[in-house]
């Protein structure tokens, strides 16, 4: 598993080199700039069309090539946002405004940025994502590695021989279990426009890991659909419908239905405010016990600091009351991450993220006199990828993952090593 780790951290970093060798075929910025701004030039003279993409397509290549080597470059990154919303790829489009709003640029041009913001909010109807990835994990079940443990009794203390408390081994053991993981995920919405302010939202999702073995496969099926109102130029708002189906090891999990609201705000040029509200009914297949509503609110804002770095950070609560008491929780969480857009065509990021759960009931034989199980997470996410290297539309990108939770509930710590290879197309 180590070995496959390495090789996964390898192949990365060789996809990242052939990548950064990639860009200095471009030739001199200024004559890929000015070739960009004439084929942005000749497309909108064009009818729409093949050669209209065409030519369109040959600008974001110059662009793209040209903040490929250097993504401090304001002007042109305006330019690029510019000849993606010619293209009606509102998604990367509305990303590159939002850094160039980052910039030290004039007020009449921040204007009209936002202009372009606008309408793409506005006229926005589909979207689709696509990806797909291998995924080496040190311990894919989450186990604990334990052998022995203490079997506390509900009334306190524990097993007493004549010589106080005695290890219990295991007849099996909760025993780590390396795998390599294929994930694919999928997923689109379509928006219908109602009026100038209001419109339909519907969209799904699909995601799937597939083990050998499969026992510890996992999918999940969702969608959702409700209103969407644009209140004013900077703010938003949804009121969804939410469904979502779980598998696990090729058997169905659990299946949660219910309403889900969620609001934007742009506070600033380079930060905007989200947030949002929802409370699912849950079913379980295996175990009614576990049935009862799902409760989550979250907020964070998200800071365009330069044009190359963004920050988030985020917080939540979330509650599951489930009919054994045993099994009520509430979780608290927080994230920050960053991501930064480097020369050569580097961008690398990194987020962590602390969360914190407390049940209600007491977990003997897990726990001394009989407590409620208390867990502490922490996940930390380092990922890099090369702007300049895209395979058949694809844009590689490694991830190595490291997650740790800490419990007094014996059992339920673990320690797990993950890394990803993923390959993500955005439509």
């Amino acid at each position: 598993m180590t070995r496959f780790l390495y090789a996964l951290i390898f192949a990365g970093a060789l996809l990242i080199v052939v990548g950064s060798i990639a860009y200095g075929q471009e030739g001199e910025i200024d004559t890929r700039f000015r070739a960009g701004l004439e084929a942005v030039g000749q497309a909108m003279r064009l009818p729409e069309g093949e050669e209209r993409e065409a030519k369109l397509d040959a600008a974001i290549a110059a662009f793209h090539g040209i903040l490929v080597e250097r993504p401090a470059l304001v002007r042109v990154r305006l330019e690029l946002a510019r000849a993606f919303f010619l293209a009606r790829e509102d998604g990367l489009a509305r990303q590159h405004f939002e850094d160039v709003l980052a910039g030290d640029i004039p007020k009449p041009v921040a204007g009209n940025v936002r202009r372009f913001l606008n309408a793409i909010r506005a006229r926005k109807q589909w979207s689709a994502r696509f990806g797909i990835g291998i995924a080496p994990d040190s311990n894919i079940g989450a186990s604990s590695g334990a052998r022995t443990v203490k079997y506390y009794l509900p009334s306190g203390g524990c097993l007493d021989f004549g010589n106080g408390c005695i290890d219990l081994t295991l007849n099996e053991p909760a025993k780590e279990e390396s795998g390599v993981g294929l994930s694919v995920w999928t997923g689109g919405e379509y928006q219908y426009r109602v009026s100038p302010q209001w419109r339909l939202r519907a969209g799904g999702d699909l995601s799937r890991r597939e083990y050998r073995g499969h026992d510890f496969d996992r999918m999940t099926l969702s969608g959702y659909a409700g209103p969407r109102w644009l209140i004013d130029a900077r703010t938003e708002a949804s009121l969804l419908l939410d469904a979502r189906k779980h598998w696990s090891g090729g058997k169905g999990y659990h299946e949660e239905i219910g309403p889900r609201f969620e609001a934007s705000r742009r506070l600033t040029r380079r930060v905007t405010a989200r947030g949002g509200i929802s409370r699912h009914e849950r079913r379980h297949d295996r175990s009614k016990t576990l049935d009862g509503p799902v409760t989550g609110i979250h907020g964070g804002l998200s800071w365009t600091v330069t044009p190359t770095l963004r920050a988030d950070l985020s917080a939540g609560l979330r509650g599951e009351r489930a009919q054994r008491r045993r099994y009520r929780n509430e979780s608290r969480w927080a994230s920050l991450g960053a991501s930064w857009a480097l020369g050569w065509g580097f961008t690398v990021s990194g987020a962590a993220t602390l969360r914190w759960t407390e049940y209600e009931g007491g977990w003997a034989p897990y726990t001394l006199d009989n407590a409620p199980r208390e867990d502490e997470t922490r996940t930390f996410r380092l990922s890099a990828y090369n702007r300049a290297l895209t395979l058949w539309g694809f844009s590689p990108r490694v991830s190595l993952v490291r997650e740790n939770r800490e419990s007094n509930a014996q059992l339920h710590d673990y320690e797990r090593t993950g890394g990803e290879l993923q390959f993500v197309r955005l439509f």
